[in-house]
């Protein structure tokens, strides 16, 4: 069955949230509508929980994007897009699939279908638990990274990728941290060669990232901080990696990386909040994440769950479609 399109990928302006909607929408093969939306005060402070006021929730600019004709499919990703998608399952009438990505932090049972993280813990008969965050990585996407970024092929072996995050509740990532990983990342190169290439995020401190070019100055590979190094290599080197190494905030990071194919490590200094260092506990039982200095000797297939999550989403679309001859 052909799923009713367009969808409506609804956002705000966090790339994290982004990948995670539009590679699920790109799964499921429908036309995707992608709206970046920022609700103002106080919706901005209490989404999803204050639903009343519909559209005045959005600035006056942004109101026109979210008006008729409501979509048969709406995916949204984070709490300001949960607002939304949550005002759609009343504004299109029960007629628009309402999904959202990440826990709401109130009842699932306001959406049609929910996609969380199985170290959120949030339980229904509506929700979906992928083990990691939803991403593109498959062998074609990292195909077109390679095409994409030839001149990293040269670079010596192993070419070992660093993602680099940035400080969240409970973990400072911070100069002292840099200092330490570069420190074990230069020993491991002065070992084995090679080649680092590390690369910044958005929420990655210019101290930190600064730090690592200094100190990494003359190790062969690249550093990439943002445009002023030019074009973003990110999936060029998820593309050449060998290895790959992440700093331990981020699931989305973490997510991708272990998608890949590679053997991926990371760099822990300090206790992990609870519920990352669940995610970290599965990771490393299933055999996909490793400390920074371990040898790995063998490699699970790669941690891809999105094509998974799509076939199950997209049977309760169909269900709810077409509800069978013997549904009520």
């Amino acid at each position: 069955m052909k799923l009713p399109g367009p969808c409506w990928v609804i956002t705000d302006d966090a790339t994290g949230n982004q990948r995670q909607a539009l590679a699920l929408a790109g799964r499921l093969g429908v036309p995707v509508r992608h709206l970046q939306l920022e609700p103002r005060w106080p919706w901005s402070w209490l989404a999803p929980r204050l639903a009343i006021g519909g559209r005045l929730a959005l600035p006056a600019a942004q109101r026109e994007l979210f008006a008729p004709p409501w979509p048969a499919l709406a995916i949204g990703c984070g709490r300001a897009a949960a607002l939304f998608t949550r005002q759609l399952r009343r504004l299109a009438q029960g007629r628009c699939h309402t999904v959202q990505i990440l826990d709401p932090r109130i009842d699932p049972a306001h959406w049609n279908s929910v996609i969380a993280p199985r170290h959120d813990r949030l339980c229904g008969p509506n929700v979906l638990q992928p083990l990691g965050s939803l991403n593109p990585v498959d062998d074609d996407w990292l195909a077109d990274g390679r095409d994409a970024c030839p001149g990293l092929a040269d670079l010596p072996r192993p070419r070992v990728g660093v993602l680099l995050g940035g400080p969240r509740k409970g973990i400072a990532l911070d100069a002292g941290y840099a200092a330490a990983l570069a420190e074990r990342l230069r020993a491991r190169q002065r070992r084995e060669g090679g080649s680092l290439l590390v690369l910044a995020s958005r929420r990655t401190p210019p101290a930190v990232s600064d730090l690592l070019r200094q100190r990494l100055g003359d190790v062969p590979g690249l550093h990439w901080a943002g445009s002023d190094d030019g074009s973003n290599p990110y999936p060029g080197v998820l593309g050449w990696a060998d290895r790959l190494v992440v700093t331990p905030d981020s699931v989305n990071m973490l997510s991708e990386a272990c998608a890949v194919g590679c053997p991926v490590h990371t760099f822990v200094a300090a206790p992990l909040p609870a519920k990352l260092a669940s995610f970290h506990r599965a990771l490393r039982a299933g055999g996909w994440l490793h400390d920074l200095d371990a040898e790995v000797a063998g490699q699970p297939a790669p941690l891809r769950e999105t094509a998974t999550i799509a076939a199950q989403l997209r049977q309760r679309i169909e269900a709810r479609i077409d509800p069978g001859p013997d549904a009520s």
